[in-house]
C-alpha cells in the first residue's frame, strides 16, 4: 500500500482533512531526512512509512475522545503515534504530551512541533515526569506488564490506555494478567492482519 492509497483511507475512513494531510506530508519528509543522521525509524520501513508508521498511528483516532483535555504518548520516538494524532486533532483545547527519553529524538520532536505549529509538548522519561492525562497511547514502547505498572502506579486516574501491539498481543495479555486481571478489549489493526489494538480503562 503506497502513499496515495493510505491518504485515501485517511480521508475517507478516518476523516483527516486536506490540511492535516499536508502536515503529514511535511512530517514524513522531516522524518526521512532526519533518519539519514539518526535512527528514528527502522531503515527497512522507510519505503513504507505511510503504511507502517502514518496509517498505523492514525487508526488510533477512532478510539480517542478529543473532547478530553490531554493525551500522553509514551516512548514517542519519531512522533508515532503522538504527532499523527495531534495533526488530526481539531480541538484547540486538546493537548498532546510526548514522553521520550532520548535527547536526540526530543530535539527532533520539538523541531517538528515548531515547524508544523502543533499543540504538543515534549517531556523526558516518564519516571521523572508527571503523567496526568486522561488518555495514554503507546506504540513499540515496552512490554504490556510494564505499561500496566505505569498505569497503575504513576498515571493519574481515571485514564484510558490504548496500545498498538503485534501478533503476540493476546500472549502478552495472558502473561501480564497472571496475578491480576483487568477488563480489556482487543480491536483489529487496519495495517497488519495479525496486529491488535488493546483498549483498557484504569479507574
Amino acid at each position: 500500500m503506497q502513499q496515495l492509497e493510505v491518504i485515501n483511507i485517511l480521508k475517507k475512513d478516518l476523516n483527516f482533512t486536506d490540511q492535516s494531510i499536508e502536515k503529514l506530508k511535511e512530517f514524513t519528509k522531516m522524518v526521512l531526512k532526519e533518519n539519514k543522521n539518526h535512527n528514528l525509524i527502522s531503515k527497512s520501513t522507510e519505503n513504507h512509512i505511510w503504511l507502517r508508521h502514518v496509517l498505523d498511528s492514525a487508526q488510533l483516532v477512532k478510539f480517542i475522545d478529543f473532547s478530553c483535555n490531554s493525551l500522553a504518548d509514551l516512548g514517542s520516538g519519531a512522533g508515532f503515534p503522538g504527532l499523527v494524532v495531534e495533526i488530526f486533532n481539531k480541538n484547540k483545547a486538546f493537548h498532546v504530551k510526548l514522553f521520550e527519553k532520548s535527547p536526540v529524538k526530543r530535539q527532533f520532536l520539538l523541531r517538528v512541533i515548531k515547524e508544523l505549529g502543533l499543540n504538543a509538548e515534549v517531556l523526558g522519561d516518564i519516571r521523572h515526569e508527571k503523567l496526568d492525562t486522561e488518555i495514554i497511547i503507546c506504540r513499540a514502547f515496552k512490554k504490556l506488564d510494564y505499561i500496566i505498572q505505569v498505569s497503575r502506579e504513576i498515571a493519574k486516574k481515571p485514564h484510558k490506555l490504548i496500545i498498538l501491539k503485534g501478533q503476540n498481543a493476546q500472549e502478552e495479555i495472558n502473561k501480564s494478567f497472571k496475578n491480576k486481571k483487568y477488563p480489556y478489549k482487543l480491536e483489529k489493526s487496519i495495517t497488519e492482519i495479525d496486529s491488535k489494538i488493546i483498549l483498557m480503562n484504569f479507574n
